[in-house]
């Protein structure tokens, strides 16, 4: 009994406990829970009072743009408002002015009119004047006009010539001195030493008996080297010399120095002449570039194409009238600057026309033309300047002159070409008959080379084998003579040679 009393006792003291401690956690719980409502409501205020205050401050801000937008909306209206006016302003003015051309362009047209008819009016009286004149002089206008002007010039002669004769007197002795002075300064600075060169060449041999082996057995030898050279050799007319015979220099050169190695050698066969002869070739070619090359640094005109300084050295082995084209084209140079410079021209266009005045001449038995075409040709293949090809192409009146340059270098021309003993014009007429013959057996089909030997008594033509047989050489022969006898004035006669040679290499390996 005892143990269910302290039993119920316990659980009573138990269940009160539990409430008490209920009821003292609520009352903790709700201390604590007024606590926090009263934070929140302070921060709740606090952001309130901090949102109006921002918003007071973007209601300022906001408050301020619009005033700025506002005030420069304003500007530019006012701005646009004045540019308009200007505008308007503009038009306006450009109306009136518009109006008044066209009021003063009415007025014009007007007085064109009025103009039109009192021209109308005056050409009428002028008609009617001067038919009332023909009629009372009995001649007709032109007659009038003939007869006035030769009364004029009839009264006006003595009066023109007297002046004329004046001015002659006066500035002929002036004018005169001037040009000696320039002439001889020009003269004085080109000293230049020209060496008349004939048509054939003689070489002096060590002894008679090899005049034989130059002939070779059954003249093969003499044979070969005359159709490789384009030479003629004489060897029967001095003792213990062989002359050398050919109107073009070149080949005469080649086959002196050929023939010059050929006895030093000793060995004169085909086989060798033909190596000699290339040799010689050869060296001719250096020779003519070495020439060239010597001339441009003497003349102070380094600046040209490769191949125009050869052609220019080709001119060391021409001939002019006996005189060598080579020195008369330096001389030439030289004189033409000269004059340029005393007459306050370009000295350097005229010394370089100078100089390459006659650069045709170098190659005008390979090509068809005259000198002067062929000159131009080659200047303009290697890009000289138009200048100087016009001053050149005039010095012998197949161009007309048109530059001060042009004129100078026909002056120096004449000056080198005619002071005593400069030139000898039967040599060249020579060189030019023996050139024509040569020109007119090239003309034919077939022909290979030509040759004009014995002073211009034989001419000898090689033919192609392929292309012209037995009977063709005949016939070829014929026409050539036929041709020589209707183009050429000569004495005595002509021997036309036509050669047709075959020949068959063959090596043994």
């Amino acid at each position: 009994m005892d143990t269910i009393i302290l039993s119920l006792l316990l659980a009573l003291a138990l269940g009160g406990g539990t409430i008490v401690g209920y009821y003292i956690r609520q009352s903790i719980a709700k201390q604590r829970a007024g606590s926090l409502e009263a934070k929140l409501v302070k921060k709740v205020q606090d952001t309130k009072e901090e949102t109006a205050k921002l918003i007071k401050e973007a209601e300022v801000k906001s408050s301020k743009i619009l005033q700025d937008s506002q005030k420069e909306v304003d500007d530019r209206r006012r701005e646009f408002l004045k540019a308009q006016q200007l505008i308007l302003d503009r038009e306006k003015l450009l109306e009136e002015k518009i109006t008044g051309f066209e009021k003063k362009e009415e007025d014009l047209g007007q007085r064109v009119e009025k103009l039109k008819e009192v021209k109308e009016n005056l050409d009428k009286l002028r008609l009617e004047a001067e038919g009332k004149l023909e009629k009372v002089a009995s001649l007709t206008r032109e007659d009038a006009k003939k007869e006035l002007l030769g009364l004029v010039e009839k009264d006006s002669e003595k009066d023109l010539l007297e002046r004329m004769r004046k001015m002659e007197e006066s500035g002929q002795d002036a004018l005169a001195t001037k040009a000696r002075e320039i002439v001889t300064l020009a003269i004085q600075k080109c000293a230049v030493a020209h060496t008349l060169e004939l048509s054939t060449t003689t070489i002096t041999l060590a002894s008679e008996d090899l005049k034989g082996r130059i002939i070779g057995k059954e003249g093969r030898n003499i044979k070969t080297f005359e159709k490789l050279t384009g030479v003629e050799l004489i060897l029967d007319e001095t003792p213990d010399s062989v002359v050398i015979s050919c109107f073009n220099p070149i080949r005469r050169q080649i086959a002196k120095m050929a023939l010059d190695k050929l006895i030093a050698d000793g060995r004169i066969q085909p086989a060798k002449i033909e190596e000699k002869i290339a040799e010689a070739t050869a060296e001719i070619a250096d020779v003519i570039k070495k020439a060239g090359e010597k001339t441009m640094f003497e003349m102070n005109q380094l600046a040209a194409h490769e191949k125009l300084v050869q052609i220019l050295g080709r001119l060391h082995y021409r001939t002019s009238y006996g005189q060598n084209v080579l020195q008369h084209s330096m001389e030439v140079a030289l004189i033409a600057e000269t004059i340029a410079e005393e007459l306050g021209a370009n000295a350097q266009v005229a010394k370089r026309a100078g100089l390459f005045h006659d650069i045709g001449k170098a190659l005008d038995q390979q090509m068809e033309g005259s000198h002067i075409e062929i000159g131009i040709k080659i200047l303009e293949k290697f890009g000289e300047k138009e200048e100087i090809i016009h001053a050149m192409r005039s010095h012998h009146g197949d161009y007309p002159i048109d530059s001060i340059e042009g004129t100078i270098v026909i002056v120096a021309d004449s000056i080198s070409a005619s002071r005593p003993g400069a030139r000898k014009d039967s040599i060249e007429n020579y060189l030019q008959r023996l050139k024509a013959l040569e020109d007119i057996a090239n003309r034919f089909e077939g022909v290979e080379k030509t040759y004009a030997i014995q002073a211009g008594r034989e001419i000898r033509v090689f033919v192609k084998a392929d292309k012209v047989d037995d009977l063709g050489v005949a016939k070829m022969a014929r026409q050539i003579a036929a041709s020589i006898e209707e183009e050429l004035k000569y004495p005595g006669e002509i021997k036309v040679t036509v050669i047709r040679e075959n020949r068959v290499i063959e090596y043994a390996r």
